[in-house]
């Protein structure tokens, strides 16, 4: 592993920092919007807008690496997206910041595509699995860090804004400097949501499903905090405990989905998403119930994200994986882009508290249709399914491909060493 690291610890390196700088902002929009006095709907959209950036991103960021290099495509996103985090406190206006954060989330994901094709391109198939965790890992301790690093300064003024901009741009010396040969970036086209419900109606729906519970908590979690009053250090631990959750299920959900259905682990890890979110709904604003629901939620929603993924690979064929990729995570971005609308509203018109009932029902619904579908399919013996790898949320369809392909590859070596 050691040996794995010293390869890529650059744009590792490179990709904790942008992730200090994303995962400040994100925060950063639920406690300034508060100061500013926007309304949960309003503080929604915006949420919104980043994940139509994102998707927008996802699909055009390939084109412009074709026509003017990963260089100048990496260079100019990250130019644009340190600019954007800066005008935040200038122009602390709901329509702006929709505007601006539909740009930081298209500039975030073709940051991504260019890093995760650097990154495919420095691993070999003997080393990919290992890679990706580390990239995985890199991303999740960057948004629990920057979580630490809101508590140094005052939101109601533009330091904050300020340092998550500087982390952003000193985060692309690492790569720009290391990363010299120009990896292709060659993306499936996304499979028909048709042809990919018919394939897999529960990685489908699960993923449309799950996308609107990430998107809550990832982007409203910090506005349900300060609209019922918490300070900026215990909002800063109740978002950080969204994301250290999935630090320490992964591996146990991963390792447990390699041997049974599934659909089993999907429908159970639901089931506690949904009862830590009806904790959360029912403590009445007690810290640290808060914190242990965040917690439970968080770690069952990352690990879900790749159950998703290595269900829908197990009912297609290898050639048939890319595709399915690039169209979960399509499905999963339309989720994330209705999610926060959906809660805003709900918090607004209710009360903060339906930040948790939203997600109760969300996963309610994903255990739900779990456990029908496994009244009409039989499973996958667990000797024929791919190998779990634990893709994150936030990864583009670059990443995606290639855990599903390594996964697969895996796979097959598996049962080649057993006949």
């Amino acid at each position: 592993m050691l040996q794995v690291l010293s390869s890529i610890w650059a744009l590792l390196v490179g990709i904790v920092l942008i992730m200090l700088g994303n995962g400040m902002h994100f925060t950063l929009i639920g406690l300034r919007g508060g100061i500013e006095g926007f309304s949960a709907t309003e503080l929604a959209v915006v949420t919104s807008g980043y994940f139509v950036g994102f998707l927008s991103g996802a699909k055009y960021t390939p084109s412009l690496i074709h026509k003017v290099g990963h260089v100048r495509v990496f260079a100019a996103l990250g130019s644009f997206m340190s600019a954007g985090l800066i005008a935040f406190p200038l122009l602390a206006e709901p329509f702006a910041w929709t505007g601006l954060r539909l740009l930081v989330g298209f500039c975030m994901s073709g940051i991504y595509v260019t890093a995760e094709s650097w990154l495919n391109d420095a691993s070999t198939n003997e080393t990919r699995g290992k890679v990706l965790s580390a990239y995985m890992i890199a991303q999740t301790l960057g948004i629990i860090g920057a979580q630490y690093l809101l508590t140094l300064g005052d939101a109601k003024t533009s330091v904050l804004f300020i340092g998550a901009s500087i982390l952003v741009s000193v985060s692309f010396a690492p790569i720009l400097l290391t990363a010299s040969r120009t990896p292709a970036t060659e993306l499936t086209r996304p499979m028909p949501l048709k042809a990919l419900f018919l394939s897999s109606p529960l990685g489908t729906v699960g993923m449309i499903l799950l996308g609107s519970a990430y998107a809550t908590q990832s982007g409203m979690g910090a506005v349900f905090g300060a609209l019922i009053g918490m300070g900026k250090s215990e909002i800063a631990l109740f978002v950080a405990m969204l994301f250290t959750g999935a630090l320490f299920f992964q591996y146990p959900i991963g390792w447990l989905s390699d041997r049974i259905d599934r659909r089993q682990i999907i429908f159970g890890a639901s089931v506690i998403g949904a009862a830590s979110s009806l904790l959360g709904w029912t403590t009445g604003g007690g810290l640290w119930p808060l914190m242990i629901s965040a917690f439970l939620v968080g770690g069952i929603t990352t690990p879900l994200y790749a159950l998703l993924l290595a269900h829908t690979n197990d009912f297609l064929p290898p050639e048939d994986m890319p595709a399915a990729s690039g169209g979960l995570v399509f499905t999963f971005g339309i989720g994330a882009i209705v999610g926060p609308l959906v809660t805003g509203w709900a918090m607004e018109h209710a009360s903060p508290i339906a930040f948790w009932l939203v997600l109760t029902v969300t996963f309610a619904m994903i255990a739900a249709y779990a456990l029908y579908r496994m009244t009409q399919r039989s499973a996958v013996p667990a000797s024929q399914t791919d190998s779990y790898i634990g893709v994150v949320p936030t990864t583009s369809p670059v990443a995606t491909e290639a855990a599903s392909v390594w996964a697969s590859e895996q796979s097959e070596e598996s049962a080649a060493e057993t006949a």
